[in-house]
């Protein structure tokens, strides 16, 4: 066999840069209900909220706010504050679990046509069943904390949309 088809086939992937990942955490308030905006993952195909690393020039906000434009197809209002955290865990091509910070985005737009959609599956949730669908460790707690955030508000701009 060629060397070529070797390495191909038996190399290991390269390794992802260590460093905390930002992500959006897309959401609306409807009839007092949290609802979030979930995606596909390109690999596995798991659902995930839109994520990556700070992009140059901007903050980890405005970097998790770009993931959500180009990932879902959506722009609201970004937090500058997160609301939780979560770690990926160890991959082949992740030798060391990765912080990935998590901004609130209140959606106030949904592209029909984005960056990725070719790519991925997007998919409004409430809670139970964002529950049922997400299977990273952690990454549903985010959501009940946000959730507790906003349904325990009195009636804002949030739960009028």
């Amino acid at each position: 066999m060629p060397m070529r088809l070797w390495s191909r086939f038996f190399a290991k992937p390269p390794a992802e840069p260590v460093g905390p990942q930002f992500g959006a955490l897309p959401y609306r308030i409807v009839d007092g209900q949290l609802a979030v905006l979930l995606i596909t993952s390109r690999g596995r195909g798991k659902w995930i909220f839109p994520k990556g690393r700070q992009m140059e020039g901007k903050t980890p906000w405005e970097s998790a706010e770009l993931e959500a434009y180009e990932e879902a197809g959506v722009v609201g209002e970004i937090e500058t504050k997160p609301i939780g955290s979560y770690f990926l865990p160890i991959t082949e091509e992740r030798p060391q679990p990765i912080e990935v910070l998590m901004f609130p985005l209140l959606v106030t737009d949904q592209r029909d046509d984005w960056k990725e959609m070719g790519q991925r599956y997007r998919h409004w949730a409430v809670l139970p069943e964002a529950k049922r669908l997400i299977t990273h460790d952690g990454l549903a707690d985010v959501a009940l904390a946000l959730a507790q955030r906003e349904t325990s508000k009195p009636m804002s701009r949030a739960a009028s949309r």
